[in-house]
């Protein structure tokens, strides 16, 4: 819980500016932490989610091509430098791409330190880190030169990573990553953990979108078997399908609880995790409430009439 804690409070702060994220220095305990495990051939996580004092990051995805390495997120400002002494742990091909997930800092943090490098992400988290609020003093190398709208293919045959993006959800510029002949995806922040989503609707996320995007990534990508989270190990496919079942079956909850009448408070403090879903909890992070998502879920519908 204590991990889960502290995560959540970087998390929540993702609006704010990387000069106010950025730590100190990296500690010795969040170096140390940060591990190389092997997902798949070719294919590796740098993990991060720690506890108090080693926290670096959400989960950054290593991925090796004919080309070269493409790095899927950077992690917090200042790990830099760590995650080029553990990509280097295992191949000694140049990294010659980042692609971004979202804006947030604890995902795009160390942009900067891999100079001009090709970048991409989706239009709308360039648009966020191009001066948008929360990256106002960002470097010229944060923000990536790459963007799309809604689909983009990157390589071809062994090497072909296709992005997707389905609309609204944990922000407005969330992008699934497919590492095609190797059945993987890296899903970002849409699926960071088996609870109730931190939807930043500061940065265009969605409770409703959420559930959206996720139906939409399930009905949409092909032929993927494991999943590369947000925060949490990795899981698989059918873990991606029944977290979308979970987002859909709170906005259901959320839509019959306004419709009867209820509060935000009173349909918050009446909502349970149906048992279905083994091994979920409403929230895992104090700072991520069920009243939270409720009052977003009630608004958005609002808006709805």
């Amino acid at each position: 819980m204590q991990r889960l804690a502290v995560l959540g409070m970087l998390v929540v702060v993702g609006s704010l500016s990387i000069a106010a994220q950025a730590p100190t220095g990296p500690t010795p305990a969040a170096i140390a932490a940060m591990q190389v495990t092997k997902v798949t051939d070719r294919l590796y996580l740098l993990t991060g989610s720690g506890v108090a004092g080693d926290f670096s990051g959400g989960n950054t995805a290593v991925f090796i091509a004919d080309d070269g390495v493409t790095l899927v997120d950077t992690k917090l400002p200042g790990f830099g430098p760590t995650i080029v002494e553990r990509v280097r742990s295992v191949t000694a091909k140049p990294i010659v791409r980042i692609i971004n997930t979202h804006s947030h800092s604890d995902h795009a943090g160390s942009n900067g330190f891999f100079g001009k490098i090709e970048k991409v992400a989706h239009a709308n988290a360039r648009k966020r880190m191009d001066g948008g609020p929360g990256y106002t003093d960002a470097g010229p190398d944060v923000v990536p030169q790459r963007s799309y709208q809604d689909r983009l293919t990157i390589g071809s045959g062994a090497d072909q990573i296709d992005l997707y993006h389905f609309g609204p959800a944990h922000t407005d510029g969330d992008t699934f990553v497919v590492f095609t002949a190797l059945r993987a995806m890296h899903a970002g922040d849409v699926f960071a953990w088996k609870a109730l989503p931190f939807v930043d609707n500061a940065a265009g996320g969605t409770v409703l979108g959420h559930a959206r995007a996720l139906k939409s990534a399930v009905d949409t990508v092909k032929n993927v078997t494991t999943i590369i989270n947000g925060h949490i190990p990795v899981s698989r496919w059918d873990d991606l399908r029944q977290y979308a079942e979970f987002s859909q079956d709170f906005a259901d909850y959320a839509t019959r609880a306004r419709q009867a009448g209820k509060t935000v408070d009173q349909a918050a403090a009446e909502y349970k995790v149906p048992e279905r879903f083994t091994g979920y909890t409403a929230t895992v992070i104090p700072t991520i409430t069920v009243a939270q998502n409720m009052k977003l879920a009630y608004d958005e519908l609002e808006r709805r009439k």
